[in-house]
């Protein structure tokens, strides 16, 4: 896997992006965070220089968790470390708790859904007309540094139909969820279903936000991220 540490804080960070992101989404957060953590920054296949796939099933949640728990397993040796994810990288993390041989001691979740089969980030089911919809969906978040179009198509062909809100209730870590009010690609709803479904969380809406929240609204971000984990 393609990974990067930033950062020189004591506690790691493991901080997962989301379908049309690389890890360059969190950019804005660990620059402003750079004394106070360490963060381990990986590319999911299909992103950077991370491996490439050949084909939808390639993509699916269960082949991103595996590498990423194992990527968790290396780069962490044992120590203490939280695990966020945003948008797709919350349920890429989710699908990984299992396999992780060290758990994370907090997650956060950031603008994700345990049900990306109740969203509908893509309409067209293949070819030109999805691809169009992915750059569309890429200039309408301002993703910096985006993934190639052909990887997202077999990503979202993989995962559309996905359901995870059964296993939430096993995942006793305490969780911050972070959402922002105006989210329309993972309405409100998706962080209220997760609010729900795990044992050990509290939610947190940011007003007049919208889904980009590590970008787009990086100082509330990371004054959640200091109550969550220094209280």
């Amino acid at each position: 896997m393609d990974i990067s540490r930033q950062g020189h804080g004591q506690r790691q960070i493991v901080a997962v992006h989301g379908i049309q992101g690389t890890r360059a989404v969190w950019r804005p957060l660990t620059e402003s965070m750079d004394d106070e953590f360490s963060f381990v920054l990986p590319n999911l296949r299909g992103r950077g220089a991370a491996t490439r796939g050949t084909r939808s099933a390639d993509y699916s949640l269960e082949a991103f968790a595996c590498e990423l728990a194992q990527a968790i397993d290396s780069c962490t040796r044992g120590r203490p470390y939280c695990l966020a994810g945003w948008s797709m990288g919350v349920s890429v993390s989710l699908a990984a708790l299992p396999l992780l041989a060290h758990r994370p001691e907090r997650l956060i979740l950031m603008s994700g859904s345990p049900a990306l089969r109740a969203l509908r980030w893509f309409h067209a089911p293949d070819g030109a007309s999805l691809e169009a919809e992915i750059a569309a969906r890429e200039a309408r978040l301002g993703l910096i540094d985006a993934a190639d179009h052909g990887a997202v198509a077999w990503t979202w062909q993989a995962i559309r139909d996905t359901d995870q809100r059964a296993g939430l209730a096993s995942i006793n870590i305490p969780a911050l969820i972070l959402h922002g009010a105006d989210d329309n690609e993972s309405p409100v709803e998706h962080a209220q279903w997760l609010l729900e479904g795990l044992p050990d969380a509290r939610l947190e809406i940011i007003a007049d936000a919208g889904h980009s929240i590590p970008t787009s609204h990086t100082a509330e971000v990371a004054a959640s991220l200091r109550r969550f984990l220094f209280t």
